[in-house]
């Protein structure tokens, strides 16, 4: 099969000529070299442009603008959502487009679409891609002419044989209502496509939607046959056409859509394989400068494409690891994404440290080797993605950092593996427990899917039942936090701290929690701190001398670098070790001060005992996160009082690492204007990159800084004073009244040294919790720029919809269209994650759009029931009862015509049914004064809806209800039998 799809590949590439109209992609002969990647983009491009009048948008960023659905963006599509939506801007560049072309950087890593795992055991999955796409909008072109194009630009321009060349089209789906899409099946035909090449296939192969509700349609895809004519087809997929002429509804039915698109996305790495005559799209020139220089980099036998058992010692699979995930590490840096702590950050994260892996452990890279790759990576996309150039250093600079970290980290967790496995006996499964200190969600840092890998890799299988069980406890805890509530956890009672007191154990030395530094590059640098095991406690606080087994259990020690948690900051984690022994984690879940002592909650995974030597390391990414919360939150307290007066105080917080809530004590409730404002005073002190003094002071001198809140907490003597902007002293002098002017508070938290690394700071929610005090919710750095993405995009949807409600509608459908996207719209606003100043604001125009979009909806329906009830009149002579159907939209209007009918016939009993996609049937009546109380409407409503299978309700006088029926003629005439029957 490999020597006949080689032949195959080697007659398409002396097949692929030059085309005389497009300049810049080279000839292709046995003797030429392969067309280059670039011109093969710059001709998709050029002929859209050039040749049918398209216009040329450059990439979104893979970083989505205010759509919190998504991770990364993972499709050219997405940043033309809007115009598929029907919200976009009338007033907007957007609302002008008609035929646009683009290639757009797509990363499908984590969420719904991840090729994560799969990178690497192929040779076709990749997070990051290029898709060249072509659009219509509001039916500038559709199926004819979006083939013909296709067509031209394959067999004409890249000159792919037609005979390689096989299309699918939407064969129906009868459950949906849906026939087969023949006029793009006869589209193909007519251009010359074989019927035998022309396949039919269902909803899941060639239909496309773009969510659970929304615009969808049918899709044609254009695929190539890698063995040409050797044996049977092996296609694989070019290009997907997409038609965009249905809406599906919340209640799964399809309507068409007002305006029809077309939406076209075909992967540039596998049109470059075709074209290059490559089986596999690592063997392209996107990708042999990068495993070159992996190769010269790592001194690692050449990259030679084996997959699967033939690649021993899995070394092309770390080439493709490495190459595939420095291109997504470079295009997702320039696009403003950075590895971190959540979201798409996180996943990033997990690729830079799966790549470190693989090009360490498997290519036996030296340190520093992935940055060395950037300019690599610069040099084959920079062109097309200039943003890519601008930041080549900083990308580098970072892919190194976070690869040095990673690497102490990597080390210590394969001793931990290597050690546990040794206790393990030949059928048992690796401790949950010891894989969770290792991960992300734990301590060290390991993503879990990589331990996986490495167990993998030594015939071990994980207890992936144990990590569920943990992830849900986390999950748990992470929720206690989102809350405060007092948890259950370990603490110390008073007969232990009797015992402790007797004995003469002095508090904990915790001071060595504040010992940390900024690096000369901006990061954060924590000590270790040692310490002695003074004692253990078992889970139902008894003292014991020992532990292990995996026991959880309260750990003491004569110091810590572990920040308790007080004073409404969460505590910290970590792990320990032995000294002297690296290779056993204890993971330390969360630290508490009982009585000037402070107890570690502590997994023994192997024995500890009391006077044991032990290490300890803090999370860096928790710890760090806290520090930004705390100190946002002293700045957040500072700008209340700039905003509100110097009388408002606080009243309580807590942070976690995701998010902080603050209560402030206030006369009224705040407004929009007034969270503005704080939030602005608390950006431009983030932007002025303050420094942040901290020092210990006599608390008697504390307590006169000019403006310091009421002292309505006990503090410690000396006390620690924070202070942002201003050296402590300057702060404390009367004279000065510097304190006045910046944040100056009493504070045990730990604090960044620097104020801009908190990035930002959003107000994301606010409620009263009782009269006169205000809870504020609020996020910090990347989640605050991300919620300032999603109102920004709302806001942008609101002043869209009501730019149409202004244009005003001609039609019923079209009102209830838009009345139902502001009711979308609405929903939207009330539950995102966004600024609450912004999140006010847009209720008030909201709900104001909704009066105005149900009057309209009345108007129209008013308008076209009286056209539609002068139609029926038309058709019945007078008498005691008119059965018929009629089309209408929605029940309510349906009610409007029976309504009206009756109004104008007052002695004429009513029943209307309108037929509705998918079966569905809509009923209303009314009966007549003079036919009741003997007949009514409810039960003539009932016993025609049952008739169809359905339900009704309603009155005496007017009924409605539903049913499903392919004979509507039945169903009429039960309805004049039962009529005529009561009459």
């Amino acid at each position: 099969m490999a020597a006949s799809v080689a032949a195959a590949a080697g007659r398409l590439r002396r097949a692929i000529r030059r085309s005389p109209s497009w300049r810049g992609l080279r000839a292709l002969s046995s003797e030429a070299p392969p067309t280059q990647a670039a011109a093969v983009r710059d001709a998709f491009l050029s002929f859209f442009r050039d040749r049918h009048g398209h216009r040329l948008v450059p990439s979104a960023s893979v970083r989505p603008r205010g759509d919190p659905s998504l991770l990364f963006v993972n499709a050219g599509m997405n940043q033309f959502k809007p115009i598929f939506l029907g919200t976009v801007d009338p007033r907007s560049e957007m609302a002008g487009f008609r035929r646009v072309a683009n290639s757009q950087k797509c990363v499908r890593a984590g969420g719904r679409h991840s090729d994560l795992e799969d990178v690497g055991r192929d040779l076709s999955h990749h997070t990051f891609f290029e898709m060249l796409g072509n659009w219509a909008f509001g039916g500038e072109y559709f199926k004819e002419e979006a083939c013909s194009m296709a067509w031209e630009l394959l067999t004409q321009v890249y000159g792919i044989p037609e005979d390689r060349l096989w299309v699918s089209y939407f064969g129906g789906d009868p459950k949906a209502g849906l026939g087969p899409d023949l006029e793009s099946r006869d589209i193909w035909l007519n251009l010359g496509v074989p019927a035998s090449r022309v396949l039919s296939f269902g909803p899941e192969e060639n239909f496309w939607e773009m969510g659970d509700t929304g615009p969808c349609g049918p899709c044609t895809e254009i695929h190539y046959d890698l063995a040409g004519g050797a044996g049977a087809p092996q296609l694989v997929e070019l290009w997907n056409l997409v038609f965009m002429q249905h809406n599906r509804e919340a209640d799964g039915s399809l309507q068409p859509l007002p305006q029809r698109h077309v939406d076209t996305g075909m992967g540039l790495e596998r049109l470059v394989a075709v074209l290059q005559g490559r089986l596999s799209t690592y063997d392209t020139d996107l990708f042999s400068p990068l495993l070159d220089a992996i190769h010269q980099g790592c001194g690692a036998p050449p990259y030679s494409g084996r997959v699967g058992a033939a690649d021993e010692g899995r070394i092309d699979t770390a080439y493709r690891v490495v190459a595939d995930h420095i291109r997504t590490l470079s295009v997702c840096i320039a696009d403003g994404v950075f590895p971190g702590m959540s979201g798409a950050p996180l996943v990033l994260r997990r690729i830079l440290r799966r790549a470190v892996r693989f090009s360490t452990e498997v290519l036996q890279a030296p340190p520093g080797f992935l940055g060395s790759l950037v300019p690599v990576v610069v040099e084959t996309l920079g062109d097309a993605y200039p943003e890519l150039r601008r930041s080549s250093a900083q990308i580098a600079s970072l892919v190194s950092e976070d690869e040095a970290a990673f690497l102490a980290s990597l080390q210590r967790g394969r001793r931990v593996i290597e050690r546990t496995l040794k206790r393990l006996g030949p059928s048992d499964v690796f401790p949950a427990e010891v894989a969770w200190s290792l991960s992300l969600s734990g301590n060290l840092g390991l993503p879990l899917d990589l331990v996986e890998l490495m167990l993998e890799e030594k015939g071990v299988q994980l207890d992936t039942a144990g990590l569920e069980r943990l992830a849900q406890e986390e999950a748990q805890h992470r929720a206690l936090q989102a809350e405060p509530v007092q948890e259950q956890g370990l603490r110390l009672n008073v007969h232990a701290l009797g015992e402790l007191q007797r004995r003469g154990v002095p508090p904990t030395d915790d001071s060595p929690k504040y010992s940390y530094s900024l690096r000369p590059g901006g990061g954060y640098e924590f000590g270790t701190c040692e310490a002695q095991v003074l004692q253990l406690y078992t889970e139902d606080g008894t003292a014991v001398a020992s532990v292990g087994d995996g026991q959880r259990c309260g750990l003491l020690l004569d110091k810590t670098n572990f920040y308790a948690e007080q004073g409404g900051q969460a505590s910290d984690r970590g792990y320990l070790v032995l000294v002297g022994q690296q290779d056993v984690l204890f993971p330390v879940a969360r630290a508490q001060v009982c009585g000037g002592f402070i107890l570690h909650e502590v997994a023994a995974l192997e024995r500890l005992r009391v006077g044991d030597q032990v290490q300890l390391h803090v999370d860096e990414a928790w710890r760090l996160s806290c520090m930004e919360k705390h100190t946002a939150i002293h700045l957040l307290n500072w700008a209340l009082r700039e905003a509100l007066g110097p009388s408002t105080e606080q009243r309580g917080s807590h942070l976690n690492p995701e998010r902080l809530r603050f209560d402030v004590a206030t006369q009224a409730p705040l407004t929009p204007e007034q969270l503005r404002a704080v939030e602005v005073t608390v950006q431009k002190a983030v932007g002025r990159d303050e420094a942040v003094y901290v020092e210990e002071v006599a608390l008697a001198r504390a307590a006169h800084v000019p403006g310091l809140r009421s002292l309505d907490e006990v503090y410690p003597d000396p006390v620690r004073v924070v202070s942002v902007g201003v050296p402590v002293a300057h702060a404390l002098d009367p004279a000065s009244r510097a304190a006045l002017h910046t944040s100056v508070e009493l504070c045990c938290g730990t604090h960044l040294l620097r104020t801009g690394a908190i990035g930002d700071l959003v107000i994301i929610g606010e409620r009263q919790l009782v009269k006169g005090i205000t809870r504020l919710l609020a996020v910090t750095g990347e989640q605050a720029q991300q919620a300032r993405e999603v109102g920004q995009s709302l806001a942008r949807e609101v002043e869209a919809a009501a730019a149409r409600l202004s244009q005003g509608s001609r039609h019923v459908a079209e009102a209830h269209r838009l009345s139902k996207d502001i009711g979308r719209l609405t929903d939207a606003v009330d539950t995102a994650t966004m600024p609450q100043w912004q999140r006010r604001e847009l209720q008030a125009t909201l709900k104001a759009l909704q009066r105005r979009a149900n009057t309209a909806v009345r108007k129209l329906e008013m308008g076209q029931a009286a056209q539609k009830t002068q139609e029926l009149l038309q058709r019945h002579t007078e008498g005691p009862l008119i059965v018929d159907t009629v089309s209408t939209e929605s029940l309510s209007m349906l009610v409007k015509v029976v309504r009206q009918l009756c109004k104008q016939a007052p002695s004429t009993s009513v029943l209307l049914l309108s037929p509705q996609p998918l079966g569905q049937v809509l009923c209303a009546c009314q009966v007549a004064q003079s036919a009741t109380p003997a007949f009514t409407a409810e039960a003539w409503a009932l016993a025609v809806c049952s008739h169809m299978g359905g339900k009704a309700w309603g009155s005496r006088v007017v009924a409605q209800g539903t049913g499903s029926t392919a004979d509507l003629e039945a169903a009429l005439s039960a309805a004049r039998a039962y009529a005529l029957n009561q009459l």
